[in-house]
């Protein structure tokens, strides 16, 4: 939950100009097509040398002040992520949830996902929503010094 409201959050979450200051991993965007963020648009994004290289991210769904369903595309998984916005009072309650499959898959896959992929995915995540929470919030100061 962050101070601020659902259309500052949406402004700032689609803004793909700042997502290098809190998408975990993310190095640089690489391309924006389309009517971001509506529905058959499409980023491409590239991470830093450990991450997980080119991803793809097409718009499936966009809701405006509720939230935006985007297929996500790497080199290792495929999956929909979900964002939605929800306001609480004077703060907006931002969820960010990521379903996948993973690409190449072994017998050994399903273990090594529950032990490892699956915790890396979360903190990921957590990571990406802690960063945009700090970067909402400075965004806001912005805003009130201009």
């Amino acid at each position: 939950m962050f101070s601020g409201s659902v259309e500052e959050a949406e402004a700032s979450w689609y803004d793909t100009g700042r997502w290098h200051a809190w998408v975990d991993g993310l190095e640089r965007v690489s391309a924006v097509e389309g009517d971001w963020p509506r529905a058959g648009a499409e980023v491409r994004w590239e991470s830093g040398p450990a991450g997980r290289g080119r991803v793809r991210e097409r718009v499936l769904e966009h809701e405006p002040l509720a939230g935006q369903t985007v297929e996500v595309q790497d080199d290792s998984i495929r999956g929909r992520q979900r964002v939605t916005f929800t306001a609480r009072g004077d703060r907006v309650q931002v969820e960010l949830t990521l379903e996948y499959r993973l690409e190449r898959r072994t017998l050994l896959t399903p273990l090594l996902d529950a032990l490892f992929i699956r915790r890396a995915i979360a903190a990921s995540l957590r990571s990406t929503l802690a960063r945009f929470g700090a970067e909402l919030a400075s965004a806001r100061a912005d805003r009130r010094v201009a």
